[in-house]
């Protein structure tokens, strides 16, 4: 049995969105941060770390968003990986890295000088350094991103689905993206998966209040 541990619109809907796709049976646990239940015994006991997402398979315990969506991948559905070892598995792993280490690292740290960290340790200057620096790394994904279609061609990969959450993050956050980016976005963001994956979510939140 696969249980995704998570909270709705954070890190754990790219997860959600990419079982999905994959078709594949899974277990929702909600972990509700509205409650402190990130910080409660029973989840520090899956991660420590008190974050989401974690997920569970079988015996396998697994916390970084990026290498659960490529153990699914891998596991349960490698269409939505490239060939190891080719031109286009070295693309993705470039795509997937940089959307992870430069692309998502200054938004989060806009989100957490704004709302995420306790209100004594926010750093207001901050923000607009990584504005700028989200600024820079949307520069440079730009031209890797296709007028149409998705990153590597006809199929989805999983180097897509984080490069479009983070560009919904980016959108929620009203960053400005140019055009390209946010037409890939948007189209991205259609994918009856993802519809899917949001409204699991959101009623696990709505069933508990």
């Amino acid at each position: 049995m696969i249980t995704l541990y998570g909270f709705p619109r954070t890190r754990s809907l790219r997860i959600s969105w990419l079982l999905e796709e994959l078709g594949l049976e899974w277990h929702y646990s909600l972990v509700n941060f509205n409650k402190g239940e990130h910080r409660s015994a029973d989840f520090l006991a899956v991660n420590p770390a008190g974050k989401v997402p974690a997920l569970t398979d079988g015996e396998l315990t697994l916390l970084e968003s990026g290498a659960i969506c490529l153990h699914l991948a891998e596991k349960y559905g490698n269409h939505w990986l490239p060939q190891p070892g080719t031109d286009d598995g070295a693309r993705h792993h470039q795509l997937l890295l940089f959307t992870l280490c430069e692309l998502e690292q200054p938004l989060w740290t806009i989100g957490k000088h704004k709302f995420a960290l306790p209100e004594e340790l926010r750093v207001p200057q901050v923000i607009e350094t990584a504005t700028w620096e989200f600024a820079r790394a949307v520069s440079l994904i730009e031209p890797w991103v296709p007028e149409q279609g998705y990153l590597l061609g006809e199929n989805p990969t999983v180097a897509d689905i984080l490069l479009a959450h983070t560009l919904n993050w980016a959108h929620s956050f009203k960053m400005p993206l140019p055009e390209k980016l946010e037409s890939y976005r948007s189209r991205l963001s259609l994918r009856p998966a993802l519809g899917r994956a949001l409204k699991r979510e959101t009623e696990a939140l709505s069933d508990e209040s």
